[in-house]
């Protein structure tokens, strides 16, 4: 696996950075110069060519401008846009709430075909129960300190999970035995979360695999992450979350994935661990 999930954004800002850099060269300007001709601090200059500060749009026109290049700074601003959209943090994303972040993902998950859903911490959102999803989302907003829009954040997550049971989708979901045990609610909304996966393993398009406590390790555990079939990977940070689509390190994701469900049980063994679960809630 890469050093961190967040080095595609990284490598995107970088990519950034370096076609401003270039400008100034074409130019044949210093920092310190093209600071003089947008009006701002000369240490501005140096943080943004270096990757250190996300240039906004008014600063890469103004760039542009200086350096003689006005014409490519649309270009530039999308690709910044597009490094932005790669790691957004969580409080960012869900400032007025979290029911519109459960909402902008619908059209990605109704044209994806193939989910591949690792699962260290937490219920796979598709499959989550309405009392299992309130309790967490409670805790994640008490958490960030962001607007309190829980029901309508429950309500908009279960609309989206309609692709479980309609259009041309598969699930592979594979989920740590932790998440059997870690009691988010109380013991009755567990109980119902863990019937309700014992409920969707009967589903024909969800395949739902368990790594159990007393697995061999040849893949430790890793942060929860989401593959959309082989075009794009989200994966789930305490603080943001990250958007890989460099084609290299989906496929390392995908690798993992296989190292994991390997280690997996499935079937007659993995209700076998749900029902020990439901019964420890007792």
């Amino acid at each position: 696996m890469s050093s961190s999930p967040s080095s595609s954004a990284q490598d995107a800002r970088e990519a950034v950075a370096a076609r401003l850099r270039d400008l100034l060269l074409d130019a044949g300007l210093t920092g310190r110069e093209l600071a003089v001709r947008c009006g701002w601090h000369p240490s501005k200059s140096s943080r943004i060519m270096n990757g250190k500060t996300p240039p906004a749009d008014a600063d890469i026109r103004a760039w542009c401008e200086a350096c003689g290049a006005s014409e490519q700074a649309e270009d530039i601003i999308a690709a910044n846009r597009a490094a932005d959209s790669m790691y957004v943090q969580w409080k960012k994303l869900q400032r007025n709430g979290m029911r519109r972040s459960q909402e902008e993902v619908v059209p990605l998950w109704e044209r994806t075909r193939k989910f591949r859903v690792y699962a260290s911490n937490v219920v796979p959102g598709m499959v989550q129960t309405p009392g299992y999803a309130a309790a967490l989302m409670a805790s994640i907003t008490e958490f960030q300190g962001t607007p309190d829009d829980v029901a309508e954040a429950v309500e908009a997550r279960m609309a989206r999970s309609h692709v479980i049971h309609e259009g041309n989708h598969r699930f592979a979901l594979l989920i740590e035995e932790t998440v059997l045990r870690y009691r988010i609610g109380d013991s009755e909304v567990m109980a119902g979360q863990l019937g309700y996966l014992l409920a969707v393993m009967a589903l024909p398009r969800i395949s739902l695999s368990i790594i159990p406590f007393a697995a061999q390790r040849r893949i430790w555990p890793l942060e929860a992450f989401y593959m959309f079939d082989d075009r794009q990977v989200a994966v789930e940070l305490l603080t943001a979350g990250v958007n890989v689509k460099t084609p290299s390190e989906i496929t390392e994701y995908g690798r993992a994935f296989q190292g994991l469900a390997e280690m997996a049980v499935h079937g007659a063994q993995a209700r076998a661990l749900i029902t020990s679960a439901i019964d420890s809630l007792e």
